[in-house]
C-alpha cells in the first residue's frame, strides 16, 4: 500500500514511525513532514490544507490510504474533498470536526447529548461577555471557539485575570478570527486524561489513556502550550472509570454527531478533568492527542496501517488491539520562548546518540534540514518518547536521553510523569 500522511508535526512522525514498520506499507509519503518523516518516507512541500494540491499528490503517488494528521486539513474539508474523488481517507469530515474547529457548537451538543461537561456560556460579544465575567467571583477558562493549534484556553484564576484574557482574545485578537466567539467557562479541578478512541461511523474502540502537560511551566504553572509531555496509560484512570468515560461521554456524543447528519470515522480525542463529581469533559479532538500520540503508539504492538485501514473502511469491529503492558513517557524539548516569540534555525546536536538508547524514540515536531543538519523550525521540537518496566523505569530513560540532545534555548518540563 501506498500511504500519504497530512502534516508536519511531531504526530505524523509517530504515525509515520509506525506505519512504516507495516509489512504491507510499500511506499510513505509526508505532506509536509519534517526531518524526522524524512527518515522513514519521502517529504513533498505544500499546504496540508489545499485541497487541489493534496488529491493531486495522492493521484501522483497512487495512494491507497490518505491519514489527516491535524486539526486544521481536517476542519478544512479535506477529508470531504479527497472522498468525494474516490481516495480512501482517515479521518472525519468537516462537518464532524466542527466538534473540535468550534467550541461553540461542541458545547451546544454536549448539553443536547448530556454529555457531563463544565457549566459555560457562549459569547459573540465583548461587552455581554465582560458584563458577565465581572459578576464571576471564581475562577474561569476562556476559550476562542476556533481553531488556535492548541493555544486557545486560557486558565483564569480570578476573574480579573478572565477579564484580561475577554480583551486579548476579542479586542487585541491575539488568536485572529478563531477569537470571534468565546466560551466562558467555570474552571474545574482534579487530575486530567486523555481518552482517545477509533471511530468507524459506528463502532468505537478505545484506545490506552494518557495523561498530557499543558501548562509549560513546572506544577502545572504558565501558559497553556500545544503539551509539554504526556504518560500513558493515565495512572487515574482504571477499567470501570474508562467503561463509564466510553458509555456517559464517547456513544452519546458519537451519537449526537451522526443525529446532526455527520457520522464521525476517525480519531475522536475527549480531553477529561476528573472531578468531585465524577468525570467532565474539557474539550473535543478530532484526531490524534498531540503529544499523547508519541506516548500511546509506541505501545502498540498491533500493525497500525491495518488498525487505520480498518477504521477507514467502516471494520473496525473485527479489530482486536495489542499493548505493550509497560507504560512510557513522553518529554517534549521546546524552543526558549514558546508558546510565545522564539527563534528558528537552531542547529540540533545528541540525536543520534539520544535515538540509540533501548527504548528510546525520539519523534521531530518543528525541526527541518538545512544543509544537511537538523535544525529547529518551530516551538515544539523534539518529544523523547521512553518505555519502561514502570512509570519511574520510563521516566528515567526519557529524561535521559534528553539529556544527550542540545540546541540553542532548549527548555522542557521537570515533572513530567510526577503526578
Amino acid at each position: 500500500m501506498n500511504l500519504l500522511i497530512l502534516g508536519g508535526g511531531g504526530r505524523e512522525h509517530a504515525l509515520a514511525h509506525a506505519i512504516a514498520a507495516s509489512p504491507d506499507c510499500s511506499g510513505l509519503h509526508v505532506l509536509p513532514g519534517n526531518a524526522g518523516t524524512a527518515e522513514v518516507g519521502r517529504n513533498h512541500p505544500g499546504d496540508p490544507t489545499d485541497a487541489p494540491a493534496v488529491i493531486e499528490l495522492a493521484r501522483q503517488i497512487r495512494a491507497n490510504l490518505v491519514v489527516i494528521g491535524p486539526e486544521a486539513p481536517l476542519c478544512a474539508g479535506i477529508a470531504d474533498a479527497l472522498a468525494a474523488e474516490g481516495i480512501r481517507v482517515f479521518g472525519p469530515t468537516a462537518s464532524a470536526a466542527r466538534i473540535e474547529g468550534d467550541k461553540a457548537y461542541a458545547k451546544e451538543l454536549m448539553r443536547r447529548a448530556r454529555v457531563p461537561t463544565a457549566e459555560g456560556r457562549i459569547f459573540e460579544k465583548f461587552r455581554a461577555a465582560h458584563t458577565y465575567v465581572a459578576t464571576r467571583d471564581t475562577g474561569l477558562v476562556v476559550k476562542a471557539s476556533g481553531l488556535a493549534a492548541g493555544k486557545g484556553v486560557i486558565v483564569c484564576d480570578e476573574p480579573s485575570e478572565a477579564l484580561l484574557a475577554l480583551e486579548r482574545i476579542m479586542v487585541k485578537r491575539c488568536f485572529g478570527d478563531a477569537g470571534n466567539t468565546v466560551v466562558v467557562e467555570e474552571r474545574l479541578t482534579g487530575p486530567e486524561v486523555s481518552v482517545l478512541a477509533l471511530v468507524d461511523g459506528h463502532t468505537i474502540y478505545v484506545l490506552e489513556t494518557a495523561q498530557d502537560y499543558k501548562r509549560l511551566g513546572a506544577g502545572d504553572t504558565g501558559p497553556n502550550t500545544g503539551g509539554m509531555g504526556a504518560v500513558s496509560p493515565s495512572p487515574n484512570v482504571d477499567a470501570t472509570l474508562l467503561d463509564r468515560i466510553q458509555a456517559d461521554v464517547l456513544v452519546p456524543i458519537v451519537d449526537a454527531l451522526r443525529g446532526d447528519g455527520a457520522p464521525y470515522r476517525g480519531v475522536l480525542y475527549a480531553g477529561l478533568m476528573l472531578t468531585a463529581a465524577g468525570p467532565k469533559v474539557l474539550e473535543f479532538n478530532c484526531r490524534f492527542g498531540d503529544p499523547e500520540a508519541q506516548a500511546v503508539l509506541p505501545r502498540l504492538r498491533t500493525d497500525l496501517l491495518g488498525v487505520l485501514s480498518a477504521c477507514a473502511d467502516g471494520r473496525l469491529a473485527d479489530v482486536e488491539l495489542d499493548w505493550d503492558p509497560r507504560p512510557a513517557v513522553t518529554v517534549v524539548l521546546a524552543s526558549g520562548g514558546y508558546p510565545g516569540k522564539y527563534a528558528t534555525g537552531q542547529r540540533i546536536t545528541g540525536l543520534d546518540a539520544a535515538t540509540a538508547r533501548e527504548d528510546v524514540n525520539v519523534f521531530h515536531a518543528g525541526t527541518t534540514l538545512s544543509d544537511g543538519q537538523v535544525v529547529t523550525s518551530g516551538g515544539r521540537v523534539l518529544a523523547v518518547t521512553a518505555l519502561g518496566d514502570d512509570v519511574a523505569d520510563a521516566r528515567g530513560k526519557a529524561y535521559a536521553a534528553t539529556d544527550l540532545i542540545d540546541f540553542t534555548g532548549v527548555t522542557r518540563r521537570e515533572d513530567i510523569a510526577l503526578f
